[in-house]
């Protein structure tokens, strides 16, 4: 029996494609590892059973509609599936699967990492060094503020934000947190709950945000909610950049309403909004959350083991999503 076709929408760790060519005949786009606009991924999914696609492949409904009937399995190298029509996959009877649970704590890593940024000023100093205008030490120079005892915010307190309130409190950080349901006590661990966005908002020294991207979600970091945060609050976004109103953040750092922003997701990645190329007080990050080699492999075994199951052995697939 002929090994199923798998396309692979980019290049994948070694260890994943080592296990991919293994079990499946392969099929890659031409032309840049990039993410694929639908042309390219409707050309390259010809006579393929599954695709392993990644975060800003083209799939949207109208794309999903136009595969070949020959794909039975969409895997998806990410927890996030906005970039996918998941309505339009169920009505043709794609299933479609993500890779949830191996990503938490190197997502958890990079909001910490750009909290301490932010707060030490690091990303100001660094680009001072690089430009050659640092004339040595000074009092009085890139004062920051410490983490110890400041307030911390985790909008959406899922793997990642519980993660992320495991590290913050080694740095001394107390825990505040918003979600749609509150947390047993065991998981809280001390935690405060806010069941309002105006109390959670304004009870805070740094926002660090970790909810799904979609309408529902969209904006919602806006003029009226970054007014609720005290002067000099912090922002840092790991979750999805359609959730932040891009005008409003750049438009309340030069203000110093807020003192400064760390981000590592962004709508209509990799363009980013142009005022943050400017903003002396934001960190940027070119979406490395999941980026370790550990998670990495991960996910791309995730994926596989989905394909494995719905394409070699005729099974439901685990992580499915649609």
């Amino acid at each position: 029996m002929p090994r199923p076709t798998l396309l692979l929408t980019r290049a994948l760790p070694e260890a994943v494609e080592a296990r991919a060519a293994r079990d499946y005949r392969l099929r890659r786009p031409d032309g840049p590892d990039r993410a694929l606009d639908a042309a390219s991924l409707l050309a390259a999914a010809e006579g393929c059973d599954g695709i392993l696609c990644a975060a800003g492949d083209a799939l949207d409904a109208a794309t999903i509609g136009r595969l070949p009937g020959s794909v039975r399995v969409i895997a998806t190298f990410s927890v996030g599936t906005d970039h996918l029509a998941l309505d339009a996959a169920r009505a043709r009877g794609i299933r479609v699967t993500n890779t949830p649970d191996v990503l938490s704590i190197a997502t958890a890593e990079i909001a910490m990492l750009l909290l301490l940024m932010c707060a030490r000023r690091a990303g100001e100093a660094e680009r001072l060094l690089r430009a050659r205008e640092w004339n040595g030490w000074a009092p009085t120079q890139l004062v920051g503020t410490t983490l110890d005892g400041k307030r911390l915010g985790i909008l959406g307190m899922g793997r990642i934000g519980r993660e992320l309130a495991r590290m913050a409190r080694g740095m001394g950080m107390v825990i505040h947190y918003r979600n749609r349901t509150r947390l047993p006590p065991a998981e809280e661990e001390g935690a405060t709950f806010h069941a309002d966005d105006d109390g959670f908002l304004a009870s805070l020294d740094a926002l660090s945000m970790h909810i799904p991207g979609g309408d529902a979600t969209r904006g919602w970091l806006d003029a009226a909610r970054i007014a609720r945060l005290p002067r000099g609050a912090v922002v840092v976004n790991t979750g999805r950049g359609t959730t932040v109103d891009d005008a409003a953040l750049c438009d309340a750092l030069r203000s110093g309403h807020l003192r400064a922003a760390g981000l590592d997701v962004f709508a209509g990645e990799p363009a980013i909004h142009e005022g943050y190329h400017t903003a002396p007080n934001v960190t940027l990050l070119p979406h490395l959350g999941s980026a370790t080699g550990e998670a990495r492999d991960a996910m791309g075994f995730r994926c596989l083991d989905a394909l494995d199951a719905a394409l070699l052995r005729g099974e439901d697939p685990p992580y499915r999503v649609a």
